[in-house]
């Protein structure tokens, strides 16, 4: 039975991993908008969509005292997590946004060690060590390369989104549900980017609304696609499938935009992916030493 949930926690994460180089790919079809722009259509969908799984399950639209200043936090650096790989979509070839955006778990680490004060073993910290390394021939920190900006700034992201999962471990276990964190961060983020899309609003084509609302809906299956993949298996089983988004954005990225990563990037992305396996067998041998002990 536990080998049967673990399969179906597997084809729900690689289906979330689909669903998310969808996302980018939409983002990056809807041409020359503000990525701001982009986030609020993107979030706005997330919204009405979490809304009503609240609405259905009869979920109170409130969280508890201690666990604002976190719910406020994950909203941030989901914000800001989002911003920048928007950005990076729209400037980079897919395939690369992508890869630096799943740095996330490994900050993740990090963050879990500051912010959570749990243990971070030496294997760990060098595997982090490796993977960030591995990053830089993703974003080639040279003077001559025009994409420095937008790879740091994907970089950026990838660091948000670290912080951003982090905080949502910690609410998970102040016993908020998944639905109403995603509700939160993502009318959170509506509002934050209202402004500067009321002010700095450019004109849609229709095509270019319908492409942002696939952005938005790709989104919300890629947020209940792993929602659904973590209640069936522990993340140390089944979180190295999720880098299958690598592979979709990269096919993607070819058919859709004609867009071939360089011999770098792929270097970089082999670095990446290789340390996400370690760390994912270091993690599940770790557990099942604990266990027998």
């Amino acid at each position: 039975m536990k080998i049967k949930s673990q399969y179906k926690g597997i084809l729900y994460i690689v289906l979330s991993a689909f669903c998310f180089a969808l996302m980018n790919m939409f983002v990056h079809m809807s041409g020359d908008l503000p990525s701001i722009q982009k986030s609020f259509f993107r979030n706005f969908v997330a919204a009405i969509f979490a809304c009503i799984i609240l609405l259905k399950e009869r979920v109170p639209f409130r969280c508890k005292k201690k666990n604002l200043p976190y719910m406020l936090m994950r909203a941030i650096f989901g914000t800001l997590g989002i911003l920048c790989n928007f950005y990076a979509v729209d400037h980079l070839v897919l395939a690369d946004a992508s890869m630096l955006n799943k740095m996330s778990p490994f900050f993740a680490v990090i963050f879990s060690m500051l912010i959570l004060k749990e243990r971070v073993t030496v294997p760990q910290a060098l595997i982090v060590v490796a993977a960030f390394l591995g990053s830089l021939f993703v974003v080639k920190p040279t003077v001559s390369n025009m994409d420095l900006v937008p790879s740091l700034i994907g970089l950026l992201g990838g660091i948000a989104a670290g912080a951003a999962y982090t905080m949502v471990r910690k609410l998970g276990e102040g016993g908020e549900k998944g639905p109403f964190i995603v509700f939160f961060f993502s009318t959170f983020s509506c509002v934050v980017t209202l402004p500067w899309l009321l002010f700095d609003y450019h004109p849609m084509t229709i095509q270019q609304t319908g492409i942002l609302l696939l952005a938005g809906l790709s989104a919300a299956g890629g947020q209940f696609a792993i929602t659904a993949a973590y209640c069936y298996a522990p993340a140390r089983e089944i979180s190295v499938y999720d880098y299958s988004q690598i592979i979709f954005s990269a096919v993607l990225g070819f058919l859709v935009f004609g867009q071939i990563p360089d011999g770098w990037s792929w270097l970089g992305y082999g670095i990446i992916c290789a340390m996400a396996v370690v760390m994912f067998f270091y993690n599940k041998n770790r557990v099942g030493k604990e266990g027998t002990e």
